[in-house]
């Protein structure tokens, strides 16, 4: 398990562009690109990554996307800018590439919340279940899943399961409590006692989507009061946010549960509102490129994923040039691991 970060002050928060100067920026961007081109490598970025290099990668977008670009990029190497179970990820649907990942350390809290010998016995305690795992997680507890699923397809991966293996079949979701809080409700399961008792889910959580705490929403609710709210599934407000459309304190109308790519589509589609972004504040940036007139407001601007901003311009230059913090799964996991892998993308 991973020591996770804590946060005290606003002088820990990262700079906007990691320390760099412009000029090194558009330096160091220069060499990225000239050494991408000449190792024949794609270079894929998270929504949370830093805005240089966001600015600088072939591909941006979340988890499901990333996955999508790596499975169907021709380039012999990926270069990752993310967090090590997405380099996995990557390894595992292309494992005739060679996959890089900047900083080899850059790991995950959620995906740290469990481990491929405890969904074993929690499988055992639930014999003929079957698991869905978020993304999140480690190569080997995909290897042990039989569906796994983003913020963006949960509610569809569920729905698939119940309709090619019937309404009775008993489902462990996790790791993520809060995604499956939300799965739970917008599937009517938690209205319908018998299925309830049949839809498990894993206590676990991102420390920094759990950090956005209902006393942010009733914050952001009295100092912006027309703005919408675009909250990730996985936030710790999430439950009060729809508690509070369900008293009528909040029209439904203003309040969204969307993945960040669905956070990017409202606001392209809406280019002038008042948003308040329930996520990591990185995802900030690729709003305002998509919307620049948009009002964009962190829920909490203390949000920030360490693991993520540990990825850098210059570490992204190094790994290139000396094609180092190679992510390689071995191939016994990564082909039980690619069946689930598989199964998330064709269901979209």
């Amino acid at each position: 398990m991973q020591e996770l970060p804590t946060v005290q002050t606003t002088s820990d928060l990262p700079a906007s562009s990691g320390g760099l100067t412009p000029a090194e920026i558009a330096e160091l961007s220069a060499e990225v690109k000239e050494l991408a081109a000449a190792r024949d490598a794609v270079i894929l970025a998270h929504n949370y990554e830093l805005p240089e290099l966001q600015d600088v990668a072939d591909f941006v977008g979340d988890s499901l996307g990333l996955s999508r670009a790596a499975a169907a990029t021709e380039s012999q190497v990926i270069a990752f800018c993310g967090v090590h179970f997405m380099a996995e990820t990557a390894s595992v649907l292309s494992p005739e590439k060679t996959v890089l990942i900047p900083d080899l350390h850059a790991g995950c809290s959620l995906a740290d919340s469990i481990t491929a010998d405890q969904l074993r016995a929690w499988k055992a305690e639930h014999p003929g279940a079957v698991v869905v795992m978020y993304v999140n997680t480690s190569a080997e507890v995909k290897a042990e899943t039989d569906y796994c699923c983003t913020s963006s397809n949960a509610i569809d991966v569920v729905d698939h399961i119940w309709q090619e293996h019937g309404p009775e079949t008993e489902i462990l979701f996790g790791p993520d409590m809060w995604l499956g809080s939300f799965v739970e409700r917008e599937t009517g399961v938690r209205d319908d006692p018998e299925r309830r008792a049949r839809f498990h889910i894993w206590d676990g959580e991102c420390h920094v989507h759990a950090g956005i705490r209902p006393d942010d929403i009733t914050a952001m609710r009295a100092e912006h009061p027309g703005a919408e709210f675009l909250i990730h599934p996985e936030c710790g407000c999430s439950t009060q946010a729809m508690e509070y459309v369900a008293a009528g304190d909040i029209s439904g109308e203003g309040v969204h549960m969307l993945s960040t790519s669905g956070m990017l589509q409202h606001v392209e589609q809406n280019p002038s509102g008042s948003y308040i972004v329930a996520t990591e504040t990185g995802m900030l940036y690729p709003l305002e490129q998509a919307a620049p007139g948009a009002d964009l407001i962190a829920a909490n601007r203390m949000a920030f994923c360490r693991y993520m901003k540990m990825i850098t311009l210059p570490k992204l230059r190094d790994c290139l040039r000396d094609m180092t913090g190679e992510v390689k799964v071995p191939p016994e996991i990564a082909e039980k691991a690619k069946v689930p892998i598989e199964r998330m993308v064709a269901i979209g």
